[in-house]
């Protein structure tokens, strides 16, 4: 119990640290401008990460486990905060990167149906990773430019939804690797 507490405090410790960032930044730049929303939903979703590597990730001894689940969450955290801050398509506030929730949902309920299992998570991040890609062509269909604002550029855009997909692949490969272990 007292190592758990000891994780437990390592994380929103990091967290707070991580918070401190933008809070600083704040002090020195004008274009760092975020509110009180912004720091709460950042520290949600960090301490929700921690947490949830804490409680899954740590149930197997499998170093491989570990870090194949840690790069998962680390391409979902930065998929939302990149997502959000910025948008992938356009900007933040453009409609069609709300079709990149599809990629959330895919990864959680694959997860939670595969009971975190490394073999169902090879499949689960081998779909959230098609699901990836997926999106900028549904969106190139449903919103082509001019229509909406594709900023990087239609390739730029694909590029960044390939940056996510690789992560999410190399996340269910390293799964793969496990699950033949096993």
């Amino acid at each position: 119990m007292q190592i758990l507490t000891k994780r437990l405090l390592f994380w929103f410790l990091a967290v707070a640290f991580l918070l401190l960032i933008p809070l600083v930044a704040m002090q020195f730049s004008t274009e760092v401008k975020w509110e009180l929303s912004d720091f709460a939903i950042m520290g949600a979703v960090l301490l929700s990460i921690g947490l949830a590597y804490e409680l899954i990730a740590r149930r197997s001894q499998k170093t491989t486990y570990r870090v194949a689940f840690g790069i998962g969450l680390l391409g979902a955290f930065l998929l939302f905060w990149v997502n959000g801050a910025v948008g992938l398509i356009g900007n933040e506030a453009q409609t069609a990167n709300l079709l990149y929730g599809a990629v959330f949902i895919v990864a959680l309920a694959g997860s939670i149906l595969s009971r975190f299992r490394a073999r169902g998570m090879y499949y689960t991040l081998i779909v959230a990773a098609i699901v990836q890609m997926l999106v900028p062509v549904t969106a190139f269909f449903i919103w082509p430019p001019p229509a909406a604002s594709w900023s990087p550029g239609v390739l730029g855009v694909f590029v960044l939804s390939g940056f996510f997909a690789l992560i999410f692949l190399l996340s269910g490969l390293l799964f793969k690797k496990v699950s033949t272990r096993e």
